[in-house]
Formats: C-alpha cells, sequence, structure tokens
C-alpha cells in the first residue's frame, strides 16, 4: 500500500469513528413540525419613543422571553431574525390562542386614580381619556392620568387567596424603584373617599384597557387615609379564574414590550404530524436505501457493494453533522436527508463507468489501477455536478425561511459527505476489495470488468441520435409550449406561505366527505372557504386571514360532524410575510438560474450554455405545469423541489457536456453529430444508473411520506425523468444546431521546442 492510499484509509477510519460515536451518543435537534407545538413570528414596528431596530428588538425579546418562562412552557426558544423579527417556539403548545394573547400584548401597565362619575362617555374622547362603567350602572367613570406606570412593579405572582378562598384567584405586587412609596400615596389618598365613591377607587389599565378598579379597603374604614396600603405588595382582585390570573402576572411580571408587536406568521403542528412524518421518512428510507443497495449491487458486483458501505458511511457522516453543529432536523430537512442518500450514489457510478471504460478499452493495466484512473477522470464531473447543487443549497438556505431552511441545511452537508464517502471511504474499500487474489484470478466479480447491459445494447444498436436533431428540439418546444399553456389557462394554486391566509388540517374520528365539511364551515360562517380531503380521515380548510378564535370554531363545526377532531397543523400567515415569502421565492429561482449560468460561462463555451439553459428551462416548466394543470400545491417545499432539479438539471448537463467536449478533443477532426451520439452513449449508464438509484427513494418517499412530502417526491420525481431526457436529447441538439451555425474556432497547434528554436529573440536587434 503506498503512501496516499495509507493516508486515505487513515483519514476514512477516523471518519468512520467519529461518526460511530456521535451517532450513538448524541440526538439531532427536531423542529417543531417534526415533535409538535406552536411557532409564533413576530414584527416589531416603531413606537414614538423607540426605533424597531436590532437594539430595541433585543429588549422586547427579552420582555417576550420572562412572559414565556412565567406561562410555564417547556424548552421554549425565543431568537431574533433580522433586524425587527422575533421567532417564539412553543414545543408542546396545541392550542395557541392564550399564548400569542399574553405574548402580542405590549402591556403597558399603569394606575389611575378615579376622578368622576359622568352621565356617558363621550363620542369622541380626548386623546389619553380612559373611562370604566360605572358600579352602579349609572353612567361612567372618568380616570385620571397614569399615577404610576408598570416600571415600578419588580414582578407578580397569581395566587389562590388563602384568607377568601370564595373569591378565587388574585395577583400580587411587588415594587421596586419607589414604587411602594408612590402606591402607599396614591391608595391613602383613595381611603379619604366616602365607602362607595367613584375616588375611592384605583383603575389597573393594561394598553388602556381597564382591567379592574378595585375599591381600597372596600369595608369602607378610614384608618388608611393619607397612610395607604403597605409599600412591600399589594394585590389585584378581579373574581380571576386560574388562568385569567396566571395570564396577567406573566404580563405584568415580564414588563412592557418597548415595541408594538404584530403577529405575521403562526404555525402549530400536532403530535401525530410529526411522529407519522418521521416514522413515514424513516420507512422510505430504509425501503429506497435497500433497493438501492440491491440495485447498486446487481450492476457493480464487488465495486457495488463497497459503494453500499459507503453509502451507509455517508449516512451516518451527514447525522453527525447535522447533531454536532446543532442543526435543526425540520420535516423538509429530513426529505433532504433522504433525498441525498439516493444522490449519493452518482459519484460512485461515475467512478465504476470510467473505470470500466478503462479496462475494457486497455487504457490501463489491471483493475486498480482502472479503478485508480476512474477514480482521477471522474473527480472533474463529480466536482462540478457538486457545486452545482451546493449552488441551489446554499440559495435555499439564505434565501428562504421557516421548514424549507431546513431542506438546504441537510442538502448541504449530504453533497459534503457523499463526497467524502465516494472518493475516500469507498475508494479504501474498492480498491482494498479488487487488490485481492481472489478478485483478480475472477475480475468479473469486481464490477468493472464489463459493460453493463445498457451501455452493451447501445453500442450494438449505434444509434445516430444527433442525426434527428431538430425532432427532438420540436417535442421540446411542445413539451414547453403545453406546460406554460396550463399555467396560464389554470393558473398556479399558490400556497399560505405566498398568499398569506389560514390553514388548518384536522384528522376526524369518523370518515366525512369534503362537501359534509364544506357544509359545515359554511354553517360557522365561511362560506368561501376552500375544503379538500386530505388522506384517508383528514380534512384541510383553507380561508383568509382570521383569528386563533375563528380557526377554533371552525375546527369545533367540523367535530360535530366528524365524532371529533385531532389538529394536524394550523397555519396563518399575514399578507406582509406572504408577500414577502413569494418576492423571496422568485428571488431565489432567479439568482439559482443566474449563477447556474455562470458557472456554466465559466466552464464551457457559450453554445454548451445555451443547451443547458434551454434543457433547464424545459425542466422547469413541464414540472410547473404539471402542478399548474393537477392544481397541486405551490409552497415553500415545492420552491425547495425546484431549486433541486435546477441544480439536478445543470448537474446532468455538466456531465454530459464534460464527456463531449472531451470525446470532441480526442476526434477533433470528426463531424459533431457522431462524436456526441458516442458521448451520449458513454454517459447515458451513469445517468439511468444514477437516476433509478434516486428514483427508489423518491417513489418511497412518493408513496409512504404522506401528503406533507409526497408532492415534494412528484415534482423531484419529475424533474428526474424530464432532466434524464432534457440533458441528452435538448442539450446536446441545441448545442449541435448552434455549432453547425457558429462553429468554435480551430484549437491552436501546439508550439513544439523547434518552433520556440526558430522565433527570434524579441530583445535582440535585427
Amino acid at each position: 500500500m503506498n503512501r496516499s492510499s495509507l493516508v486515505r484509509a487513515l483519514f476514512a477510519f477516523l471518519v468512520l469513528a467519529a461518526s460511530t460515536y456521535t451517532v450513538l451518543t448524541a440526538k439531532p435537534e427536531l423542529g417543531l413540525d417534526l415533535r409538535g407545538g406552536t411557532q409564533i413570528v413576530l414584527q416589531t414596528s416603531d413606537s414614538p419613543s423607540a426605533k424597531a431596530d436590532a437594539k430595541n428588538t433585543d429588549k422586547a425579546l427579552e420582555v417576550l422571553r420572562r412572559r414565556i418562562d412565567a406561562l410555564g412552557v417547556a424548552e421554549p426558544s425565543v431568537t431574533r431574525q433580522g433586524e425587527n423579527r422575533i421567532i417564539v417556539e412553543l414545543p408542546g403548545v396545541q392550542d395557541p390562542r392564550e399564548a400569542a394573547k399574553v405574548i402580542g400584548k405590549t402591556a403597558q401597565l399603569s394606575f389611575h386614580e378615579v376622578l368622576d362619575q359622568v352621565a356617558e362617555k363621550p363620542a369622541k374622547p380626548a386623546t389619553g381619556d380612559l373611562y370604566l362603567p360605572s358600579q352602579d350602572g349609572g353612567g361612567v367613570l372618568k380616570l385620571g392620568k397614569p399615577a404610576m406606570t408598570g416600571d415600578k412593579v419588580s414582578g407578580a405572582e397569581a395566587v389562590l387567596d388563602a384568607q377568601q378562598v370564595a373569591a378565587g384567584w388574585i395577583v400580587q405586587l411587588n415594587f421596586k424603584d419607589g414604587g411602594g412609596k408612590i402606591w402607599s400615596q396614591i391608595t391613602g389618598k383613595a381611603a379619604c373617599q366616602p365607602a362607595g365613591a367613584p375616588g375611592r377607587l384605583i383603575a389597573i389599565v393594561l394598553d388602556n384597557e381597564v382591567l379592574t378598579a378595585p375599591q381600597v379597603d372596600p369595608n369602607g374604614g378610614t384608618q388608611l387615609c393619607n397612610i395607604g396600603l403597605p409599600e412591600n405588595n399589594s394585590t389585584i382582585t378581579g373574581n380571576f379564574g386560574e388562568t385569567e390570573a396566571k395570564d396577567l402576572s406573566a404580563l405584568i411580571s415580564g414588563g412592557a414590550l418597548p415595541l408594538p408587536v404584530e403577529v405575521i406568521d403562526q404555525r402549530t403542528v400536532g403530535p401525530s404530524l410529526g411522529k407519522d412524518a418521521i416514522e413515514a421518512s424513516a420507512l422510505a428510507g430504509i425501503i429506497g436505501v435497500a433497493l438501492t443497495a440491491l440495485f447498486i449491487v446487481f450492476v457493480y458486483r464487488l465495486v457495488g457493494l463497497m459503494a453500499v458501505i459507503g453509502l451507509i458511511t455517508y449516512a451516518g457522516m451527514s447525522y453527525a453533522a447535522l447533531t454536532v453543529i446543532g442543526a435543526t432536523l425540520t420535516l423538509p430537512g429530513l426529505a433532504g436527508f433522504v433525498l441525498a442518500i439516493g444522490m449519493a450514489v452518482d459519484a460512485n457510478v461515475l467512478v465504476f463507468e470510467r473505470a470500466r471504460e478503462d479496462f475494457i478499452g486497455g487504457r490501463t493495466d489491471g483493475l486498480r489501477r482502472s479503478l485508480r484512473s476512474g477514480f482521477q477522470n471522474a473527480l472533474s464531473a463529480i466536482a462540478d455536478s457538486n457545486i452545482t447543487t451546493l449552488l441551489a443549497a446554499g440559495l435555499l438556505f439564505f434565501l428562504a425561511a421557516g421548514p424549507v431552511r431546513g431542506f438546504g441545511v441537510t442538502l448541504s452537508i449530504g453533497v459534503i459527505a457523499s463526497m467524502l464517502s465516494a472518493l475516500v471511504v469507498t475508494r479504501v474499500f474498492a480498491e482494498f476489495v479488487v487488490s485481492r487474489k481472489f478478485v483478480l484470478n475472477r475480475p468479473a466479480l469486481s464490477g468493472i470488468a464489463g459493460h453493463g447491459r445498457v451501455r452493451t445494447w447501445l453500442e450494438a444498436k449505434s444509434p445516430a441520435l444527433m442525426a434527428h436533431s431538430r425532432r427532438w428540439l420540436l417535442i421540446t418546444v411542445i413539451a414547453i409550449v403545453v406546460s406554460v399553456a396550463g399555467v396560464a389557462l389554470r393558473g398556479l394554486n399558490l400556497g399560505i406561505e405566498f398568499t398569506g391566509g389560514r390553514l388548518l388540517e384536522v384528522s376526524t374520528a369518523q370518515q366525512i366527505t369534503p362537501d359534509q365539511a364544506r357544509a359545515a364551515v359554511a354553517e360557522a360562517g365561511y362560506p368561501n372557504a376552500v375544503v379538500q380531503a386530505s388522506g384517508a380521515d383528514d380534512i384541510t380548510v383553507r380561508t383568509a386571514r382570521i383569528s386563533d378564535d375563528e380557526a377554533e370554531k371552525i375546527r369545533e363545526s367540523i367535530s360535530r360532524i366528524g365524532g371529533g377532531t385531532e389538529l394536524i397543523r394550523n397555519e396563518s400567515i399575514g399578507p406582509s410575510l406572504g408577500n414577502e415569502l413569494r418576492n423571496k421565492a422568485l428571488i431565489a429561482l432567479g439568482v439559482a438560474l443566474l449563477a447556474q449560468l455562470a458557472y456554466l460561462a465559466v466552464r464551457f463555451r457559450w453554445t454548451f450554455g445555451a443547451g443547458a439553459v434551454l434543457a433547464l428551462l424545459q425542466n422547469v416548466a413541464v414540472v410547473v405545469g404539471v402542478f399548474a394543470w393537477t392544481g397541486k400545491p405551490v409552497d415553500g417545499i415545492f420552491l425547495a423541489a425546484m431549486l433541486t432539479i435546477i441544480g439536478y438539471t445543470v448537474n446532468d448537463s455538466v456531465v454530459v457536456f464534460d464527456r463531449i467536449r472531451e470525446t470532441r478533443n480526442a476526434r477533433s477532426t470528426e463531424a459533431l453529430g457522431p462524436v456526441v451520439d458516442t458521448a451520449i452513449i458513454n454517459v447515458l449508464p451513469r445517468t439511468i444508473n444514477t437516476g433509478i438509484s434516486t428514483l427508489f427513494i423518491l417513489a418511497a418517499l412518493l408513496f409512504l411520506g404522506g401528503d406533507s412530502l409526497g408532492d415534494f417526491a412528484l415534482a423531484l420525481l419529475l424533474g428526474i425523468l424530464v432532466g434524464t431526457y432534457s440533458s441528452n436529447l435538448t442539450a446536446a441538439p441545441l448545442l449541435v444546431e448552434l455549432e453547425k451555425r457558429y462553429p468554435a474556432p480551430p484549437p491552436r497547434p501546439k508550439r513544439t521546442q523547434r518552433d520556440r528554436d526558430r522565433e527570434p529573440d524579441r530583445g535582440a536587434v535585427v
């Protein structure tokens, strides 16, 4: 074993050991869409006294953190996103109504003296004037200016009144910064008023709403006159229940928000959805990987078996990397993890096909040298294809939002891990196997001593594909026109991420039809809601943006006819965020296209780039067209699929172009058409074998992944099928047609030493 092989073996051992240790000792952080709970996205805005910048948003974040801690939610997460957004995650919270009310309140607490009783509240009260109903029903009570604000209150606690249990729950107040003295002064002044007089009341106001107006010393005595209640603590009474008392104490303890906040996005996921998604994805992954492993071993025999070991290593490396960097595993991220297993096969297939060519063509001596040559010759195509996929994954991470970003993270990790597993781990095992005497005496067992059935059949037929280049281009144009017609005639069914609104999905105890659910929702007051079936017993309701209470009303209406319901998911997105996400999606797609084209422009001549553009256009158009004709939703997960398809299409085109350029350099005197035919015949087995491996994974996700991942898998299935066609029979024919009209300049002949000797010395005087 030479030095480089020894280094690779040592590195492979270290990678396997570290991955195994991490897998056995650590667990990845699950997103709310997998473990269940509520996510609320708040946006701060400018107030008269403060600007909604990062500094003040951080202050608001700390206030929210104290409120959430007071609510008793286990393992909450409160983080800032950008300058003026706060993301609140509440694991296990299935009814977000109370949490949203407490979190979203500005909580400007103030204490007011009651000035007088008037007949009625003015039609247009002066700014700052507050009124509350009179206890005797004889008009309204006018409040004075705030005598004290909530910043003088150090904390509050909800307790059951020990002295008068019948009175229910009360809120005990503690003061700070001289607040106790102010409290004694205002209560002492009120205690001097006659019993039952308006002036004996102290109004406690939250966000310009009167919470309660307790009477100082309800017994009517004057012993507290000019003395007031004790400075150290006091209580708020108001016939509170336990929930109301705890919510009020949380608001007071948390303090006032320095900025107004608005809920722009709210998602609630039931525990069953995450559990089902994990089980479905795990089952799909096991079945898909098993079928992929059997296929690779069947096609490439012993080196295929080594590739399977590399795939297992890849899975361990990816899982370990996710846990080490603390990445949150989301539902789209889980799909990306499973998908990248199929994509990891690509590098191995590229290597093995090149090794077969070198061994059968006699360009190398022996199995091991052929395998080494395969790794060296395939390195350029492997690097190109992985860079294009990383571009798409990176754009998802930086431009997407919500759980879809998790797809970008897992896909990026998957691409890097697949390169390591193929170029290091698989190589170590494969070189070891093909060096054994048993295999050297039986080269057919290696898997690289003969071409596969696809390559053998193609070479026997020698199809003149480029002789019909215009026919292939006509098929491409027809496919694009039909797809665009679907978008024009049917439109796109944009998800609420892009339009804003409310999406409610529930599972009913008894099976009901969409028509029954539609009638129940209409009876609840929402006749324009879109009601559809999703799964055997699930109902999805989509409306314009409505409140949490209204969403609960819809759920109750379905529950009455369905024998009860279980929440699957509940999402609410404001119109401003919907517009932003839609714009980000368009920017992501645009930047992805430009980035891929820029990369192609660097790597290939413009005629190659034009072919890749047409292939890309066809692939994207067909997938979007199918979703338009079938009315399937176009949402954030669809965006992740589209960006993956863009990377996959360019990946395929790069592999084909790389082989065309290599073959053309070796046969520069021949016409381009036969050269392209040969290149396609050489690379098509790789395309088919990689496609089949990925299709196993996607088919398992499509049929076993449920509605959440089914449309994602369908989009990628279409993208891979159309991409296999377009990279070979769209990009290549356009290249041939363009080269006929705009031929590349002949390559400059290489200068020999004799040519250099004949050149005059440019520095000499002749």
